[in-house]
Formats: C-alpha cells, structure tokens, sequence
C-alpha cells in the first residue's frame, strides 16, 4: 500500500471538500502521481485526484477480499442498519455535494439537486428490499431450495453524466447483497466518488468500500484483474464491448448498462400544450446526457408543424450557463472529448443541407462562462432518417424531429435500431399506445412519459444498450450467485 495513509475512525470530523484521497482498506492514501480534471463550465482545472496503479488495485482487491469474507456473515439487518446510518450522514452533506456537481459534472442546479434526491432514494429503497430462500421443489423426499449468496469482490465502473447516484446505484446493492466493492469513478468526473467513499469509511468495516481515482487505464487494469468476481460498467457500447471482451478472460460476471437512441413517438391526438413541455425537458435535460433521454421524437404528420413550432418556442425557454446561477436549465457538455464528438453532429448540419428549427451552433460565450463546453439546445426539422444524427446517439443538446404516417410504419422505424434502453408512446388513447409500447423493442418503454425511473423498479437494455438488470429486487439478485440447496424433505425426515 502507498507509504502515505491516513485512517479515518467513525464520527471523524466532517469531510474536507478541498482534498481528494483514495480509499484503501479503510484508510485514506495518495499516489506518487496525480491528475485533475477541469470544470466544465470554466475551463479551470480543479483539485488533483490521485493516478492510481497498478499495486494500488492490488492493495485493495487483497482488502476487499479480506474485508468480504466477514462482511458475508453479517445479517441484512445490519447491512441496512449500516446504509441508512451512511444515509443519515449523506443529506448533511447535501450542499457541499451540489456545489461539487455542478463544479466537476457541470449540472444545472436544479438538476444537482435531483441527483441527491435520486442518490438519497436509491440507498433507501435498496435497504428495503428482501432477498428470500425459495423452496422450488419438494416431493415428499426431498426438497429444493433456491438462495443467493454474495459474489465476492465486485468493482463499479461508473460514468460522468451521473457521478453520485450511479455510484450509489452499484454500491448499495453489492454490499447489501454481501459483496465488497471498488469504485473507479470516471477521469473526468473523479471528485464525488472519492468523497462519497471517504464519507462511507465512517460505517462501513474496512475494505468493503473502496475507491480508487485514475487515468483511462485504470478501467482495463479492473476488467482484467484475476482478483475482482464481477464488473458493473454504466457507460458506451463500444466500451461496453470492450469491458466484456476483457471481462471473458476470467469468466467475470459482467453487468451492463449501456447508450441509448431512444425514440419518443408523438401520436395524432395528443395535446399539444400539454405535451410539448415534457417532451423538451426530456430532450434536453443535462444538456441530453442521458442514457435515456429522448434522442428521437417522431411525430404524426398531421400535427408535425404545429407540434414543431410549438417545441421550438418552449425550447427558447431553456436557459443555458453555469450550474452556479440557479435558474440554469441546460449547462455544458461535460468534457473536451465529448464537447468534439458533439460539434461533428452540429458539422453535419452544413455539409448535409439539414434544416434547424431552433439553435445549430454553440453557446454565446459573451453572456458569460468563457471556455466552457456549450451548445445552444437544437432541433433539426426532419433529417434524412440514414442520417448520423438518426441512427446514432450524441449525447448532447442536439436533437431530430421525423415525420411518421401510420403506427406500423413509424415502430418499425423506432425499432430499426442497434439500440434498446428505452422508448416512449404518447397519446391520450392509452389503450393504443400500450398495444404500440408493447412492440417496441427497448428495455424500457413508457406511455405519455419517458426516463421515469424508481429506485426499486428494475431496469436494463436490450440489444447493445446492456446486459443484465439493474436497480429493484431483479437488480440486486446480479449481485448474487444463485445456489440451489438439496435436503431431504422435512416430510421424510419427519416420518422416520
């Protein structure tokens, strides 16, 4: 372990938001190299964060291994008793975390908010949930029982569009479940992570949560290490592919959760004022950083215009800038990589002749926030449906509005697709938009709403959006193996 380690007991003083340490074995430590990552709303770099390396994962898969075969034995009672003590602790936080969001995430502050509420709920609901034995068979001489017992040291890689609650949304169900975990927050969004684990070292015996900050090689070293049991990885496809890929080599159970293009599709007779709102919060909100924010909003032919002009001028409504000013609706796309990946979609713009109903281009640096990464929200008024801006996911503020005619026609276009987290039927006819929401080909699927998510509801993608579930009692059974337990039966026990 790093010669420079610090232990921290229960009841410690209260966090110091200005240093960011790893966590290891229950002892906070640095590393001989650090890197920093920027604000996104500023360009101004923020504090360093430890590079770890290779030995110190070492370090920590060999206490997480430790630390789990104790905290296997532990009943859920206690598991729960030890989340919502961390839980209690955690809304004392509330506004050194929000002020950390926005600063290294670059939420809206509204939105920050939301994220806690969202971090507080995940905890909450996951430490209400039951993991019960089933007795499946049982014939007289002998029965069968189904349980789930702890994988072992698992490892959260975790994405930068929701540092704290997907964090949160790994940790609090591995260790529920029995399980040790490391957290490897993003590089670009490394802050929250650490404190989020630094403040659990307070509750939790050492080793069962820890975190490690680093650069980009710090996920593969993960994937691969022989000492880690399962991987759960919030993030691309195409990095999705790649963690399974490595994750096959030692036959590591392996969650996904994936990209998403998802479709909203827009019926005939909605009303207009009414959905319009919802509609373009959904597309727009975090700046379209979500995995499942509406992507693709298709709409009836017969109200296309209408429904078009009148999105347009709720959109207008959006204020862009810094999470810092509190009525910031949509602030910046998170990180320089992302910010060019976004620009080559407002490229094709030009080079493809596509015609904008509202935005195109980035945000008037003028009104403040000068060397911050962001886009005026955009519409593009009916692109070609082969189009980069159709068929692909650009996880930023720049969306298309298509045209459709019958429902066949338009499910077979929202379904044409190699993604499947979510998609959304609106309309007030409910029973046709069940019948149209039952045949799209997506994980989740909503009526008249979209990105609706519950702590204890499970949720996963088909297709390239994810394997696995997460989130609810589906979820927290992936954090187990199943073992099925054969005895004689109690009925023939008894008769002899």
């Amino acid at each position: 372990m790093s010669p420079s380690a610090e232990s921290t007991t229960q009841h410690a003083t209260r966090l110091d938001f200005t240093t960011f340490r790893n966590v290891i074995d229950g002892k906070l430590t640095t590393t001989a190299g650090t890197r920093q990552s920027v604000n996104p709303a500023t360009g101004e770099p923020n504090p360093p964060v430890p590079l770890s390396t290779r030995q110190d994962l070492d370090d920590a898969v060999a206490a997480a291994r430790k630390a789990q075969r104790v905290w296997a034995k532990t009943s859920f009672e206690e598991r729960r008793t030890k989340l919502q003590a961390y839980l209690d602790a955690f809304e004392t936080y509330r506004d050194d975390f929000v002020k950390l969001l926005i600063k290294e995430q670059g939420k809206a502050y509204k939105l920050a908010h939301d994220e806690i509420d969202r971090t507080v709920a995940m905890i909450r609901a996951t430490s209400k949930l039951e993991l019960v034995e089933e007795i499946v068979e049982d014939d007289g001489k002998r029965s069968a029982t189904l349980r789930y017992v702890p994988i072992g040291v698992t490892c959260g890689l975790v994405p930068w569009n929701y540092p704290l609650l997907l964090a949160w949304g790994k940790i609090a169900p591995a260790v529920y479940a029995g399980n040790s975990i490391i957290i490897k927050p993003s590089p670009d969004t490394p802050y929250g992570g650490l404190k989020l684990v630094e403040l659990a070292m307070q509750f939790f015996p050492p080793g069962v949560i820890q975190v490690l900050s680093g650069g980009h090689d710090l996920g593969p070293m993960c994937t691969a290490h022989p000492g880690i049991d399962k991987i759960s990885f919030t993030g691309s496809s195409a990095t999705g592919r790649l963690v399974m890929e490595s994750c096959s080599k030692t036959l590591k159970r392996v969650t996904l959760e994936l990209g998403g293009n998802d479709a909203a599709i827009i019926c005939e007779d909605v009303d207009i004022a009414e959905t319009v709102p919802k509609v373009a919060t959904l597309c727009f909100l975090n700046s379209g950083q979500i995995c499942m924010a509406i992507k693709r909003v298709y709409v009836h032919e017969s109200i296309y215009r209408r429904f078009l002009d009148a999105l347009v001028a709720y959109s207008k409504t959006f204020k862009v800038g810094p999470g810092t000013e509190q009525d910031t609706f949509m602030g910046p796309v998170q990180n320089a990589a992302q910010y060019k990946k976004v620009q080559t979609y407002f490229d094709d713009i030009g080079k493809e002749g596509q015609k904008v109903a509202l935005g195109g281009g980035v945000w008037d640096k003028s009104k403040g926030g000068a060397g911050g990464f962001f886009f005026n929200p955009t519409l593009i008024d009916n692109p070609p449906e082969n189009s980069r801006l159709v068929r692909d996911e650009p996880f930023g503020p720049i969306v298309p509005l298509l045209q459709w005619a019958n429902d066949d026609e338009v499910l077979a276009r929202a379904n044409d697709t190699n993604m499947g987290l979510g998609a959304s039927v609106w309309s007030p006819d409910v029973a046709r938009a069940e019948r149209m929401a039952r045949q799209l080909e997506a994980g989740n699927v909503w009526v008249n709403n979209h990105f609706e998510l519950k702590a204890h509801v499970p949720y996963g993608g088909h297709k390239w959006s994810g394997i696995g579930t997460e989130w609810g009692l589906a979820g927290l059974k992936q954090w187990c193996n199943s073992q099925t337990v054969w005895l004689p039966s109690k009925k023939a026990t008894a008769s002899l």
